[in-house]
């Protein structure tokens, strides 16, 4: 069964990243940046369809489709193992990103996004209780969900005492961790567990190395789902890239 995508910047990258593509559906009317996915489309003997927007609006859930959708092959999911080997193959510790009952496909959207732009390796979510990987979640990743591989366990207990098996620690995001997220060594094989919005890790806290918060000085508790997330991957780019300086790399 096809999947639908659309918003003009996940369709160009889909494109630009190979993705298996049945066929482009545009607007009438449309212009700027259609134009060269059209193009692109016809490069890669692609059908493109030109339907009134109503159409899209249909096809879309009312969704701001910018004019353009596509439908695509389903996005494969990996192994975990695979996005390990990923890591070897850049020659760098492997750096993944665990998404524990996320539900708002916006925030996993905007984590994809963030977890893209930082380097991480690859991306774990739960097959249940989780939002999966759907259009919406492509759209607000901006594209580069086309670039970051996800893999979908039964077990995230299970999963991630199978990482630490390989030398990866386990790092949880959690407003009672034991130390500020920058007073710990976040370089090194690293899986940075974050909860979904309102739930937090609950028994994952248990299978975590250890616990890790981001300190709060105004009058709001905490950030959403994702804005954490960003916040956390980015600081252990920062580290690593420090790290690579220290030693001459």
């Amino acid at each position: 069964m096809d999947e639908t995508i659309w918003g003009r910047n996940p369709v160009m990258e889909a494109l630009r990243a190979g993705r298996p593509c049945n066929k482009i559906i545009i607007a009438r009317g449309s212009r700027g940046s259609v134009t060269e996915i059209v193009s692109r489309a016809q490069e890669k003997r692609i059908p493109v369809q030109f339907v009134p927007r109503d159409v899209l609006d249909r096809l879309t859930g009312g969704a701001n489709h910018q004019g353009v959708a596509a439908a695509l092959s389903p996005k494969q999911y990996v192994s975990v193992e695979n996005i390990l080997q990923r890591a070897v193959a850049r020659g760098e510790d492997p750096f993944i990103v665990v998404l524990a009952g996320w539900e708002d496909p916006q925030n996993v959207g905007g984590m994809i996004r963030s977890a893209e732009a930082a380097g991480v390796h690859g991306l774990i979510i739960p097959k249940h209780r989780a939002v999966p990987l759907t259009g919406t979640v492509a759209k607000a990743s901006a594209g580069a969900l086309e670039y970051l591989p996800v893999s979908r366990v039964g077990n995230l207990a299970q999963t991630l005492k199978g990482l630490k098996k390989e030398g990866v620690w386990v790092a949880g995001a959690d407003m009672t961790g034991e130390m500020p997220y920058y007073e710990a060594d976040l370089t090194g094989p690293l899986a940075l567990v974050v909860g979904g919005e309102g739930k937090g890790l609950g028994h994952l806290t248990k299978t975590c190395d250890y616990l890790v918060r981001i300190p709060m000085q105004g009058q709001i508790g905490s950030l959403n789902a994702a804005s954490a997330g960003s916040v956390l991957v980015f600081d252990i780019l920062r580290q690593r890239l420090s790290s690579q300086k220290r030693r001459g790399g």
